[in-house]
């Protein structure tokens, strides 16, 4: 890395989505929710390399905001993690496993299965990969806030590890202050709640449409055309 590299502006600072040629794709294990793969891919002058992957549908989490007890508070959710061993503080969230359902909406039908909850204004708040040397996983994070109760008739059974999951809520500048010591671990936790603080500073200028057309969902791009 060269010191005399030209400084970006910040219109100049957006991920540039373009698909490289595959010459060869073959599946190594096909499984519950995702799938593993191994791609030939052509690089143009640096040739051609393998690379092996995990194909995932995309998730959204959500940082519920509460705001009317005199203090910015954000809505926890406490998940055993079997790969990390490792009962995790995280939002609300997950996967777009609902054919033709919009990612926001799955949103919303999360914060309700997970939390009992319903959200009179969303926002999107921020979007990322997860982790993209090896991982398709896109994911969206959105903002919810005026928030009221599911009614006790339409709300969710949860089972397997969600049942009897532990809730709570914690200030939102004391969460920032966990993740940033190292107390909590979870990537979207981390994203979301320093978004938040952020784009709370700057009077949530940074805040999107949450319908917003989502390019750099590898699914919903190819089926676009992307």
């Amino acid at each position: 890395m060269s010191l005399r590299a030209p400084r970006a502006g910040a219109d100049d600072l957006a991920d540039r989505l373009e698909q490289q040629p595959v010459s060869r794709t073959d599946t190594l294990l096909t499984g519950a929710i995702w799938t593993i793969r191994s791609d030939r891919v052509d690089l143009g002058d640096a040739g051609e390399v393998t690379r092996e992957w995990v194909d995932h549908p995309g998730a959204v989490s959500i940082l519920a905001l509460r705001q009317d007890r005199g203090r910015d508070e954000v809505l926890l959710i406490q998940q055993y993690r079997h790969p990390v061993g490792s009962y995790e503080w995280e939002l609300p969230a997950g996967l777009l496993d609902v054919e033709g359902e919009p990612p926001w909406q799955a949103a919303a039908r999360e914060l309700a299965e997970e939390a009992d909850l319903r959200a009179g204004r969303w926002d999107l708040l921020a979007e990322y990969f997860s982790s993209p040397g090896g991982l398709s996983e896109a994911k969206r994070i959105y903002l919810a806030r005026d928030l009221s109760d599911v009614p006790a008739e339409d709300r969710h059974v949860r089972e397997a590890e969600e049942h009897g999951m532990p809730t709570r809520w914690a200030d939102l500048d004391e969460a920032a202050t966990a993740v940033l010591t190292g107390r909590m671990r979870n990537s979207a936790a981390h994203i979301g709640i320093l978004s938040a603080v952020a784009s709370r500073s700057r009077g949530w200028d940074t805040l999107r449409p949450v319908d917003l057309p989502w390019p750099a969902h590898p699914r919903l791009r190819a089926r676009d055309g992307r």
